[in-house]
C-alpha cells in the first residue's frame, strides 16, 4: 500500500482538535512548578524530535487535519520564535502590543511545506535553550511583566504564557502521535 492509500490526502476529520487536550491555565503557580514549566520547556525540542526521528519524508507529509507533519514541526519553531520575542518585548517595554502573525498562512509558505524538518528542530534546541534560560533568571516583578496580545484583546503575563507554550508542544506532539498511531507507524 502507497502512502496515499494510507490517507496522506485522506481528511482526517476523526482527527481529534485536541488530541492533548484543551488548555486549562494553571492560575498561580509557586517556584517549584515554575521550575516544571521551565524544565518541560527546555525538554521539548527533544520531545518532537522523538516524535519524529522515524518518519521518511512521505510521512512527514501526511495530513493531520489542515497541515501536514513536517508543517506542525515548522509551526512550532515558527510559533516559539514569535513567543520569545514576545518575551524580550515584554521586559523592555511597557505592556507592548505585539504582532500577531496568521499561522494558517504561514504554514502555507514554501519553506514550511517544503524545508528538511532539521531546520526547524534546530531552531527549536537553541531557542528553548536561551527561552529556558531566561526564563530561570527572571524575579518574580520580570516573570509579572506583560503583553498585550491584540487576537485574544487580553494583556497576557509571561508568567501565564509560560504553561500555554508548554501545552502547545504536548499539543502539536499529540497530533503527530496521533498519525503515527492512527497509521501503525513506529
Amino acid at each position: 500500500m502507497d502512502i496515499n492509500e494510507q490517507g496522506k490526502n485522506m481528511s482526517d476529520e476523526a482527527a481529534p482538535l485536541f488530541p492533548a487536550g484543551e488548555f486549562v491555565p494553571p492560575g498561580d503557580y509557586d517556584d517549584e512548578q515554575k521550575a516544571k514549566y521551565v524544565g518541560l520547556l527546555k525538554a521539548a525540542p527533544d520531545r518532537v524530535a522523538a516524535a519524529v526521528k522515524t518518519l521518511n519524508d512521505a510521512q512527514l507529509d501526511t495530513l493531520y487535519r489542515n497541515w501536514t507533519i513536517r508543517q506542525i514541526v515548522h509551526h512550532l519553531a515558527d510559533s516559539h520564535v514569535n513567543a520569545y520575542v514576545r518575551y524580550k518585548w515584554a521586559l523592555t517595554e511597557e505592556s507592548p502590543l505585539i504582532k500577531a502573525y496568521n499561522e494558517t498562512l504561514w504554514s502555507e509558505t514554501p519553506d514550511s511545506k517544503t524545508a528538511p524538518i532539521d531546520d526547524s528542530l534546530s531552531i527549536l534546541v537553541g531557542l528553548h535553550s536561551r527561552w529556558a534560560n531566561l526564563i530561570t533568571h527572571l524575579d518574580e516583578q520580570q516573570f509579572q511583566r506583560d503583553y498585550f496580545h491584540p487576537e485574544i484583546g487580553n494583556v497576557v503575563s509571561l508568567a501565564e504564557a509560560l504553561p500555554s507554550y508548554v501545552w502547545h508542544t504536548d499539543h502539536h506532539v499529540a497530533q503527530i502521535e496521533w498519525v503515527k498511531a492512527n497509521r501503525d507507524w513506529k
